[in-house]
């Protein structure tokens, strides 16, 4: 019997794979997922697929697709119908803009992760990581608004757009810093990890 279709290209210690492999289950969608990237090397192979030494990059018949927010709105649209790819543009739209957000989010975020997640304490440039853990926590100040207002980034229930900062707040939960205190979002968190595909995908070692 021939394997499933959907293939997910792209080391599961990466955010953006994370993104995809736990979206794929919540779809339901029979994947399979090879690591590359990282510890793990490109090869040649690859790079025809994606020439910018990044992973994920998906493959689903004829579609090869690189850029993790990309292969979820994709991934919405192709499998989840209107229950994950709403048909209104503005409940979309709403939606999406979380999705980009991330982006911003994600840049401050890095340095204290390289750090503290995958390199010696004695290397921990101090200062720069706690300007960076400020700069999370006034975006995170953003998003604990939002969650005010709304039960789910995706707006009344779980949806595509809080995958992507899910991954992320993950991270922000468990690297070992002085965090200030965010209501609504530690009860998002707290939700997200009652998500089989979550604890699963995303609720792994960090390193």
């Amino acid at each position: 019997m021939a394997g499933p279709a959907f293939t997910i290209w792209g080391r599961l210690n990466s955010h953006n794979v994370k993104k995809v492999a736990w979206f794929a289950e919540e779809l339901g969608l029979a994947y399979v997922r090879h690591d590359i990237g990282g510890q793990f090397g490109y090869t040649d192979e690859y790079l025809a697929m994606n020439p910018n030494r990044l992973v994920p990059t998906i493959e689903d018949g004829k579609l090869v697709l690189w850029e993790s927010n990309a292969i979820l709105r994709y991934m919405a649209a192709e499998y989840g119908g209107p229950r994950w790819f709403p048909h209104d543009p503005i409940d979309r739209a709403l939606a999406d803009r979380w999705m980009d957000w991330q982006f911003t989010y994600a840049d401050c975020q890095r340095l204290p992760f390289l750090s503290m997640a995958r390199t010696p304490r004695e290397e921990w440039d101090v200062a720069a990581i706690a300007r960076d853990v400020d700069r999370c926590a006034r975006q995170l100040a953003i998003l604990e608004e939002q969650l005010t207002r709304t039960l789910w980034l995706s707006g009344g229930e779980f949806g595509v757009a809080d995958v992507p900062m899910g991954v992320y707040i993950n991270t922000w939960f468990h690297l070992p810093f002085d965090k200030p205190e965010f209501p609504r979002l530690a009860d998002w968190y707290g939700q997200l990890k009652d998500r089989p595909g979550y604890a699963a995908n995303v609720m792994i070692p960090l390193t």
